[in-house]
Order: C-alpha cells, then structure tokens, then sequence
C-alpha cells in the first residue's frame, strides 16, 4: 500500500500535492546524479539553490520570513517524497524542519528577518551542531564553551557527527555560557561561517551508509561572534529550546523509516515477482509470501503509529514521551523489514548496485542519531 496512492488521513490535498511534484523533480533531476554525488560523499550547493528555487525549502516557515506558509505537514511530505526516491544524502529535513524552526520559535525579529529568507532561497545552508567527541546525548556534558567579551562571544570548542557539516554556512552551536550552572548554562550560539575566522571544517566522515550526505567534524577556535547571534538574546535557555524541538527531530526519524520500508517493500515485491528460482518466481514459494506479509504488516502498524503521532503534532499535542516512543519503535523495526526484504534478493541484496543494499546501509543509523534508542526507551520510561 504504497503512500502515493493511498496518502494518509493528515494529509491535505495540498500536500499531496507537494508530495507528488517533489517526487517527479527528484526522479527527473537528482536521482541521476545520486551516484556521483554518494561517491563524491556530498551534493552540490547548487543542488540547495534548486531545492530553493522549487519552493522545497522551509516550506513550513511564514511567508512573511520568505518561507511557503506550510505546516510540518509539508516539510513531511518533502521528507516522504525524498524517502519514496531512496534520496538519503539531501539534509533538507534538517535544514527545513529543524535548524529554521529554532530560529522562528526563538530568535529575536532582528534574528528571523536576517537568516531565514536566505535559508529559503537556499543561499545559507543550516546545521546544528549538538554532539562533540566526549558527549553524545548527554548535551548537558558539553565542553564548547562560549566566553562574553564585550559586544562579542569567543567561541571555542570541537563537534562532530554534524549532518550538513561539509556545506552549512549557518550553523545552531550548542555551547556552555556558564560552566557551572549545568542545563541553565547553555546557550545556543548561531554562526555565520562565511565571516568567521577561527572556524574551520574537519573531513568528511566516511560512513557504512548515507553516503552523499555531506556529514562532517567542525572546530572553533576562539570564533568571535556578535551578541546579536546569541539565539533569542538571552543566555541560559539553551537547554529549554533543544527539549522543545526534540520532538519534531524524532517524528523526522520516524517518516523516514516508513518511506523506506514503503520503497523496500516496493523494490522486493517487484524482484521477487520476476525473479525466477528452480522454474518458477520467487515470489511464488510460500516462505517469502510469509515473509513479505510480515513486513507488510509491519509497515503498516508503523504508518499506523507515525500517522497518529503526525496528527496529533499537528494538532500542538505530540509529547516529548510519545515522540520517543515513535522515533525507537519505528527505526528498530525499519532495520528488521529491510533486512527481511535484503534477504529475499540473495545474494545480489549485499551489492551496492542495488537499491536494497543502500536502504540496508542507510537505515541503520536511524536507531542512532536523534538520540540513540536506548535513550529514547529511558526517556519514555519515566512518564510510565
């Protein structure tokens, strides 16, 4: 039951339509190039400045902020159409759905004016950079520490594993204004890398899956930053911010595993029909009838849960625990329908050629990052 024919009850005509018109841009102009760019282990800028140009970006944000005045419901069917054409490498998620909403929820006016039309058009590329070499998900153990100096920050400090890293011009810097007040000591720090002195990118990191997507090191050594750039002007609220987005980052995860097990299951149903064993398809013996129906099941009890949780977000009401609970149940099962549907293609499943092996090695990660899964069980369990 593939999302393109049978959308979802969250879904407005206007994002079907989204949906389909992204769908037909990425099949025509990025998947020919998606090769090139999973070897060059990152997509062109000018690849963003078409994603801008097409209204592909920020489209949930005001069109007062030069954004389409969508809902999230339009960031997901741009992150559904991207997962339906097995784009893994395009960070438009992040960028979109959640750097650009920390600046409209939080940052001053003179904040939203100045980063957001540009995000729009593509022209300033965002990251967050939360995770450093010592700290994962504990940010509260952050060691990035931003020093005030007169009308400027000095900005000090090393992240890594930042999606976006190789091109981000904007990037949301999680950083300690006060190393001992713990999670009322951190601020958000925004920096505007093309005038920063100081800031330099590390390599590119060479990952078992995702391969285009532009995932990098970044340092910071004694970058001075205007005032103007702390996030909302206020120090110490850091911490409160990052709790309020989380949720959203998690429901990102989670659309995304759906639109792989869509297209696995799509991919598979389609080789084992042709595929041919002992005079006969593959599809025809009854063990991967059960097992296509295993996954099938699966897919659906997760489009289930992610539609009722995508509902219930658009509504104001998706708690922090509920997110959690979505963004771990989802990707563990992702992992285990495309590893069924891997195995049904035998041995060419394990060659890089076929797009099975890539949804295989792009999954994995999901259990991961947005905050690893057994972090998400401990946060969910405390609401029990």
């Amino acid at each position: 039951m593939p999302i393109k024919q049978f959308p979802s009850e969250w879904m407005t005509d206007e994002h079907q339509m989204l949906m389909a018109s992204a769908q037909r841009f990425f099949k025509e102009r990025w998947c020919p190039e998606d090769e090139q760019w999973r070897q060059a282990g990152i997509m062109p800028r000018s690849a963003w400045l078409d994603a801008g140009a097409q209204g592909f970006l920020c489209a949930s944000m005001p069109e007062a902020y030069g954004g389409a005045g969508g809902d999230f419901g339009h960031e997901a069917a741009l992150l559904l159409a991207q997962g339906l054409c097995g784009l893994s490498g395009f960070g438009g998620s992040l960028h979109s759905a959640i750097v650009a909403p920390y600046i409209l929820h939080f940052g001053t006016e003179e904040q939203k004016q100045r980063w957001l039309p540009r995000m729009a058009t593509g022209e300033l590329i965002g990251a967050i950079a939360m995770t450093e070499p010592g700290t994962g998900s504990d940010l509260q153990g952050v060691r990035t520490q931003a020093v005030k100096e007169g009308d400027n920050y000095r900005l000090n400090g090393s992240k890594t594993f930042i999606t976006n890293g190789g091109l981000a011009n904007l990037l949301l810097v999680v950083a300690k204004t006060d190393l001992k007040a713990g999670a009322q000591g951190i601020s958000l720090m925004v920096v505007e890398t093309d005038e920063a002195p100081g800031f330099r990118r590390g390599r590119l990191l060479d990952k078992i899956g995702m391969e285009s997507q532009d995932t990098s090191e970044l340092f910071f050594d004694d970058v001075v930053i205007p005032c103007e750039n702390l996030l909302g002007g206020q120090e110490g609220t850091g911490f409160f911010q990052l709790m309020q987005e989380l949720p959203q980052e998690r429901m990102i995860v989670a659309l995304t595993g759906v639109a792989a097990m869509e297209l696995a299951m799509d991919l598979t149903l389609q080789y084992t029909k042709e595929r041919q064993a002992f005079g006969k398809s593959v599809f025809s013996f009854q063990n991967t009838r059960f097992k296509l129906a295993e996954c099938q099941a699966t897919l659906m009890a997760s489009r289930t849960m992610v539609d009722a949780a995508m509902a219930a977000h658009l509504r104001g009401e998706l708690g922090v625990e509920r997110a959690a609970l979505v963004k771990f149940w989802v990707s563990d099962h992702q992992c285990k329908v495309l590893d069924e549907c891997l195995q049904l293609f035998g041995g060419y499943g394990y060659m890089k050629e076929y797009p099975i092996a890539r949804l295989w090695t792009d999954a994995r990660v999901q259990r991961i990052y947005g905050g690893t899964n057994e972090i998400m069980k401990e946060l969910a369990s405390r609401f029990l």
